[in-house]
């Protein structure tokens, strides 16, 4: 019977806004906040960290054929050192590419957005590719928002 693996990235009780307050330089941290709000307001869903340097909000739970299974976030970003990683967990999907024409400059991969700055990009169209993203999810997954 093959050993199942545990997930690297797990929610953890360390504090999202003391994350947050701790980004530099404050631009990003700016940035950051705006994320943050921008997320709370979508999935009316407290932020809580996912590892070290996640802040997820929501999460599901997935079961892959493998046997694998495991809770993710439903949507989160990471302040990585050179741009942000914006999480859009059911990845990406032909139906979205009219969004992402208009979203501005990113560099996307299947489930990860990357933005340098908010200023690069269309924040409305952001949102409308985070509420698509999780009515995906939750059309794959059940969901928990709290």
């Amino acid at each position: 019977m093959a050993q199942k693996t545990q997930n690297k990235t797990v929610a953890t009780k360390a504090s999202a806004a003391a994350f947050i307050a701790k980004i530099n330089p404050p631009a990003k941290r700016a940035d950051a906040e705006a994320l943050a709000a921008l997320m709370k307001k979508i999935t009316k869903a407290e932020p809580k960290m996912w590892g070290p340097a996640m802040i997820g909000f929501g999460s599901y739970h997935y079961k892959y054929d493998s046997g694998r299974e495991g809770d993710a976030l439903a949507l989160g970003f990471s302040p990585r050192a050179k741009e942000f990683s914006i999480y859009l967990m059911p990845g990406y999907h032909n139906d979205l590419q009219p969004l992402f024409d208009k979203l501005g400059k990113h560099k996307m991969t299947k489930a990860c957005l990357y933005v340098k700055q908010l200023a690069d990009i269309d924040m409305k169209v952001l949102e409308q590719l985070m509420r698509a993203s999780l009515k995906k999810l939750k059309s794959l997954h059940k969901v928990e928002l709290k």
